[in-house]
């Protein structure tokens, strides 16, 4: 048996070890090399500190210097506080870069011939292991077709089903919270701030419920809702319905925060952009619209489809930059954000309308007709002029249609799909992001966890007015004042600083009808003038009705107003008195009329 544990190296039982006197743990230690016992030695060859904790370790390159201090308390104190932030620093990196680093979990392909889609749901299952097979469920339900809504932590399922069939649970625990028959048109469900409250889209009004499913709000103001979506760092709760409103309310306060009508009649398609908050509306003319709730019209307006926008989703992976949009037309379409300028790529599906969804990680659900096909990045993100589907790396047959949602569960491989029959789940490898956020989404998090994170959130709460389009504009510095030339020569002179026809001038709003004085023309002479002049003669305008000569007619004012005539006249006073001062200081002799009293000068 000790050859066995030699051979493999393995931690042996101890064995107390009687020392006489002389042993390292002896007062009377003389200082000669005494063998460690055979466990001791084993745990040497694989264990050792790092060296940010060894005693006595050089402090890292990084650290700053303080040799110039005389006192040596401070000095010393200063040079460990640098060491170890530098230390700290140097951890935090080594932490990071192996987080970003890991494997998501991803299927690859062995050989050439070899195809992710190929491998099914069961083979899946037997390489996932035990606790990622638990996600692949089946729940057989009456009532559909079903919608579904995970929180941000991925913990809790919340079902909502056409015919008033409604549930909260926790879906790895199998904790059923609160399970509700309304009986009655229900559309959608979303959690607001956590698992503690939710909102139903009923058929007339949206209704608010705690955990175990006790009504505590109707909201009026939301009629005949169609989807709910809620904004967690602004805590406002966004609806669209029938009517054609779209209503922001905050949960905090219970005010109608805003209401915007969008013209484009009722509405069965919504998403948020997590990375900016903006609501992307999809409408029966094929048109999407993103919406703010500090602008009473729409920030973007896009033709995306030939026919009734059905689904559309916003990839999270990359920032918002991605939307997706599928429409009744059969066809599946990314767009660029930044630019809108066309489809990145477009194909058709089979079936018909599609439900979209953008995975944690890039991944693209397509659910359409009887299948699910899950499609991955760069392909579906690069520019492809054709309609040639993109390569399918995943697909699974769903015979229960027609197919109304699919759902990512956030930090799971975990895809599911509300359908007529109920809700399955199935594993998409390498969709959810390993590594998360305890202070943002923890899917561990207790009671008292909870409630800090709520009370945090309240007190840290985002302003609806810096919604935009481009969130990174809010807290950055200003741009720098505008510089240019004065007429007299000098330099960097300050925009606002300038006369008021230079200023025009330089904005592009001058009326070149005007005629400028020889101050303001800077002392150019008659050579100015005639160049002008010629200029003017070149860009004089023909006809009584044009556009431009219309607007600086009504520009001009024809009432005498008292202030403004003294205002000229000062001016043109202190403009002579300048010439004048001018003309002395060149020793220019005034031209003057003959006075009687020119016979008494010597």
């Amino acid at each position: 048996m000790d050859a066995l544990f030699a051979k493999a190296e393995a931690i042996r039982p101890h064995k107390r070890r009687r020392f006489n006197g002389d042993g390292p743990h002896s007062k009377k230690h003389t200082g000669k090399d005494v063998e460690l016992d055979s466990t001791a030695k084993s745990v040497l060859h694989h264990t050792s500190l790092p060296k940010s904790l060894r005693p006595g370790s050089p402090p890292p390159e990084e650290a700053k210097k303080y040799s110039h201090i005389s006192d040596k308390k401070l000095r010393a104190q200063l040079s460990s506080q640098s060491a170890h932030s530098a230390r700290s620093k140097a951890l935090l990196e080594d932490a990071a870069f192996l987080l970003e680093h890991e494997d998501s979990g991803a299927m690859e392909a062995e050989g050439e011939l070899d195809r992710t889609w190929r491998v099914g749901q069961d083979e899946i299952a037997e390489s996932a292991g035990q606790e990622a097979a638990k996600s692949r469920r089946e729940w057989k339900l009456d009532g559909g077709p079903y919608r579904s809504r995970y929180t941000r932590n991925g913990r809790h399922l919340a079902i909502v089903g056409l015919k008033g069939h409604v549930a909260t649970f926790d879906w790895q625990t199998g904790t059923l919270h609160s399970e509700l028959q309304l009986r009655e048109t229900c559309r959608d469900i979303t959690f607001l701030h956590d698992q503690s409250h939710f909102a139903v889209a009923q058929s007339k009004y949206v209704f608010i419920y705690d955990r175990d499913g006790v009504e505590l709000h109707r909201l009026k103001s939301h009629i005949e809702p169609t989807r709910l979506e809620f904004l967690p760092y602004h805590w406002l709760l966004a609806s669209v319905g029938q009517t054609g409103y779209l209503k922001y309310q905050d949960t905090s306060t219970g005010q109608i925060l805003a209401e915007h009508r969008t013209k484009l009649g009722g509405c069965t398609t919504m998403t948020q952009n997590l990375h900016n908050a903006v609501i992307h509306l999809g409408h029966q003319n094929g048109t999407v619209t993103l919406w703010t709730p500090n602008l009473p019209h729409a920030a973007v307006r896009l033709l995306a489809h030939l026919g009734p926008v059905v689904s559309v989703s916003v990839d999270p992976s990359t920032a918002g930059r991605y939307m997706a949009t599928a429409g009744h037309d059969g066809t599946v379409k990314v767009w660029d954000c930044r630019n809108w300028k066309g489809a990145v790529r477009q194909w058709a599906t089979r079936g018909g309308s599609a439900e979209l969804e953008w995975s944690q990680k890039g991944a693209l659900a397509v659910a359409s007709g009887g299948s699910v096909n899950v499609y991955n990045k760069p392909a579906i993100q690069q520019f492809f002029a054709g309609t040639t589907s993109p390569p399918l790396y995943m697909t699974h047959p769903i015979p229960h249609r027609p197919l109304t949602s699919a759902r990512f569960c956030p930090f799971q491989d975990t895809l599911t799909i509300g359908h007529s029959k109920g809700l399955s789940s199935i594993l998409v490898p390498g969709s959810g992001e390993p590594n998360f956020d305890s202070s943002e989404a923890d899917p561990f998090e207790n009671k008292r966890m909870r409630r800090e994170r709520e009370v945090k959130g309240l007190l840290d709460k985002v302003q609806p007015d810096m919604i935009t389009l481009d969130p990174e504009f809010v807290g950055s510095l200003a741009p720098p004042t505008k510089l240019t030339t004065d007429v007299n020569g000098k330099l960097d002179i300050p925009f606002a600083r300038l006369p008021r026809q230079h200023r025009l001038k330089l904005q592009g709003r001058a009326d070149e009808t005007e005629e400028v004085s020889e101050e303001e023309d800077g002392g150019e002479g008659k050579e100015g003038n005639a160049s002008r002049k010629e200029e003017k003669e070149k860009k004089r305008m023909r006809g009584k009705n044009k556009a431009m000569k219309r607007y600086l007619r009504k520009q001009r004012k024809n009432v005498i107003d008292p202030k403004a005539v003294a205002l000229k006249e000062k001016l043109q006073r202190e403009r002579e008195q300048r010439k004048k001062t001018r003309d002395l200081a060149k020793g220019v002799q005034e031209d003057r009329l003959p006075s009687a009293l020119d016979r008494f000068r010597t």
